[in-house]
């Protein structure tokens, strides 16, 4: 991993090791915040039991609680701080600490991968090569929830909730056509502004799906 790579991670696994329960008060304060649409359209569209992973779970609330009263969901988030409170309110989802850029799972073995406002957290130029490998992950005719950016963002590092965090993203259309170039079929694409405590910001939010056979 180059340096300035392993500097980031390390960065945002103890950035939110530090704020993991100020981070959960301050998601309350968000207005406008349309992950649970999203996620209750994806979950209509799995059978109960199906295998989920969650990339950057965070502390497990509320997506991977609620994505746990139906499926199977191992979740993954690079704080230490952030699994421990997961793995306190989602008994029911199995949890691994590891750098998204780095876990590694067997080809097929999901029928959904879902990541919201993690992969934001990566270098964007790692974002195309993590698409591939969750295309990978992805039974045939899975489904990929995602969060990202919907403006040109180049790597940043700053002050953020009282800690040092690292942010990088791509514009909604170069973000699509990564998701288009690792072999997943948007079937929605929907940038949503929220007002977070600090002022609005925006996201695209797709959905994409990997051809059946």
């Amino acid at each position: 991993m180059h340096e300035s790579a392993r500097s980031s991670r390390a960065t945002v696994s103890q950035g939110y090791d530090a704020i993991a329960e100020a981070y959960l008060a301050w998601g309350r304060r968000v207005v406008g915040d349309p992950r649970d649409r999203f996620v209750e359209d994806l979950m209509a569209r799995l059978p109960d039991g199906a295998r989920v992973l969650d990339l950057g779970c965070g502390a497990g609330v509320p997506s991977t609680l609620l994505l746990a009263e139906r499926f199977q969901v191992i979740g993954v988030d690079v704080s230490e701080r952030q699994i421990a409170l997961a793995r306190a309110s989602v008994p029911r989802a199995a949890f691994v600490c590891a750098d998204l850029s780095a876990v590694r799972f067997e080809d097929e073995t999901f029928a959904a991968v879902t990541a919201l406002y993690s992969i934001s957290h990566l270098p964007r130029v790692e974002h195309g090569a993590l698409f591939e490998r969750i295309a990978s992950w992805l039974a045939p005719g899975g489904l990929f929830l995602g969060s990202l950016g919907s403006r040109d963002s180049p790597d940043w590092t700053g002050e953020w909730l009282g800690v040092p965090m690292f942010f990088s993203s791509y514009d909604a259309a170069t973000n699509r056509g990564l998701v288009e170039a690792a072999g997943l079929v948007p079937l929605h694409a929907e940038v949503v502004t929220m007002a977070e405590p600090e002022g609005e910001v925006a996201f695209l939010w797709l959905l994409a799906q990997k051809p059946a056979r």
